[in-house]
Parts: C-alpha cells; structure tokens; sequence
C-alpha cells in the first residue's frame, strides 16, 4: 500500500456482508482511494466486496479497480447495506499498481463502511 495515496483503511478479521462472515478483509470509508505498488508480476486481483454490517443498512457505495495508468478495470453496481457480496476478478497483468476506489452514492454513501474481504493477488 502507498502510504501517502492512500485513504484510512481497518485491517480486520471476521469482517460482515449481508450476514456472511469473511474470514479477513480490509474495511474503508464510504468515499476512499487506496494504492497498491506492485513489486513483482501480478496476473489477477481477487476480493469479495460490499457494504460491512457495521453500517447498520445504511449507505450505498460503488466499488472500483483502476490501474496505475488511471483506467478503470472493473466496476460494481451501486451496493447498498444489506446487499450481499459482490466477487471481484480483474486481470491486472503487466501493471505496476492498481488503486481501490468506493465512491459514495446518494444521501447517506459518504457514512457506510465498505469491505474488501478476502482480497488477494496473484503474482508470478
């Protein structure tokens, strides 16, 4: 992770979508952008993603992966709290970085935390 580009982020375990328990994952706000330096060649992001059940049903967000190049990789649908997961699978062969957007949408997004759980990177 790219300290300096990156927003607030809990690293936890046991993080909650929907009622369905994930053994670990990365939880962030409602609006937040973290960056991911590469060191070797990488081939895939994985992670299932949505809104934690700490937000109590409030907010919905969209997730994103872009590249280092600023190119969006993947987008979710608009999730809102009480949504299950969503799977993410994005090739991200040849990329130095990647960067993990949650944009907040509507009235309340800005307040919801949102999960990346079970993220993972396969590398060479």
């Amino acid at each position: 992770m790219v300290i300096g580009q990156s927003s607030w982020i809990w690293q936890r375990s046991n993080v909650a979508i929907d009622g369905r328990r994930y053994a670990h994952g990365v939880t962030v706000h409602g609006r937040s952008s973290v960056t991911i330096q590469l060191n070797r060649p990488c081939t895939r992001y994985e992670a299932m993603v949505g809104v934690d059940d700490l937000s109590m049903g409030l907010g919905a967000v969209r997730f994103s992966v872009y590249n280092g190049d600023g190119a969006r990789l993947w987008r979710s649908p608009v999730m809102e709290g009480g949504d299950p997961a969503v799977p993410v699978s994005v090739g991200i062969g040849g990329q130095s970085s990647i960067r993990l957007v949650v944009e907040p949408e509507g009235p309340l997004g800005a307040v919801a935390l949102a999960d990346w759980a079970e993220s993972r990177i396969s590398c060479a």
